[in-house]
């Protein structure tokens, strides 16, 4: 009976602290530099948040290890509701296959918040290169006998492992030639110094408008609707691939259940007001919103999705 009475006292008092929170500044953490997508969403997440709740919600960014510094400060921030994270498949999912040690472990340090929003990454190839659906793409690569390069955004991302799932699931060979970022990665897709890459839309489709490159698809496993006119590589032959730029978010394990549901709530709410979406999709973004669960599930079919990807190709970081 004491222990019950121990529990119930404890949801009593969770249950205050939410409905009294919050009192003060929220501090959304991006792993990642201005600019960046993640960047971009939380500080139009951030603006809608500030009139919900009431109070400043501000924007900090802490960039480094691929993310893990950031998401590091999450795990190990004090878990009252007033710091929260926003971050993506790697610090959340792939990082605890490609590092041999982390600073945080995602499953038990953090608690997932919701599945916010998505970005599509486009496969793209310079202009001066004569394939234009994937079919043909494919037959250039096969042909250069494992010689073929792509470009990547780093060892380990999304746009690094995006490329190796085409690779296993179209059996080219290709050579992986990683760049600091997206845009050194478009130079040096625009000179033909690289055959192919899967880059985040907005990196690529001002070159690919200019007619410098040309959009073979979508890794995404439907259209997207921001951009409903590009195929995906599943409708064109693909049938495996599944590769979206995802941005969830986060709180320290330990924030009351109370506080996590409120946020959601404000979250999925936020992303349904029309001038957020609208926002998000000028940066082409789009919303989803989901439970804690359903973000938990995405979690896990995430890791199934990358974990042979990462073994069969001897991905590794460190």
């Amino acid at each position: 009976m004491r222990r019950i009475a121990l529990l119930l006292a404890g949801l009593a008092c969770a249950v205050a602290a939410a409905q009294d929170w919050p009192q003060r500044t929220v501090r959304i953490v991006v792993p990642f530099a201005a600019a960046s997508t993640p960047d971009t969403f939380a500080r139009i997440l951030a603006e809608s948040l500030r009139k919900r709740l009431g109070q400043p919600v501000i924007v900090e960014n802490k960039p480094g290890a691929g993310g893990m510094i950031g998401t590091d400060a999450v795990a190990k921030a004090s878990p009252d509701g007033y710091t929260i994270g926003v971050s993506i498949v790697g610090p959340l999912v792939n990082n605890k296959m490609l590092y041999k040690k982390m600073p945080y472990d995602p499953d038990r340090d953090l608690v997932p918040i919701t599945l916010a929003v998505t970005q599509p990454s486009l496969v793209v190839v310079p202009a001066s290169r004569a394939v234009t659906v994937l079919k043909s793409l494919i037959a250039m690569l096969q042909a250069q006998g494992g010689k073929a390069t792509y470009a990547s955004i780093g060892v380990g991302s999304l746009s690094h492992l995006t490329m190796e799932m085409i690779a296993l699931g179209s059996g080219a060979e290709l050579v992986h030639v990683p760049y600091a970022g997206s845009s050194q990665a478009v130079s040096a897709l625009v000179a033909g110094e690289v055959d192919v890459a899967c880059l985040p839309a907005i990196s690529v489709l001002g070159q690919a408008r200019a007619g410098k490159l040309r959009i073979i698809g979508t890794s995404t496993s439907k259209r997207s609707s921001v951009l409903p006119d590009v195929p995906t590589l599943k409708e064109q032959g693909l049938e495996d691939i599944e590769a979206g730029a995802w941005n969830g978010v986060v709180a320290p394990a330990g924030t009351p259940q109370p506080i996590v549901e409120r946020l959601q709530r404000e979250i999925v709410a936020a992303l349904k007001e029309p001038e957020v979406v609208a926002a998000l999709r000028a940066q082409l973004i789009e919303p989803i919103g989901s439970t804690p669960e359903g973000f938990l599930a995405h979690l896990r079919a995430e890791h199934d999705r990358w974990e042979p990807v990462i073994r069969k190709a001897r991905i590794s970081v460190d």
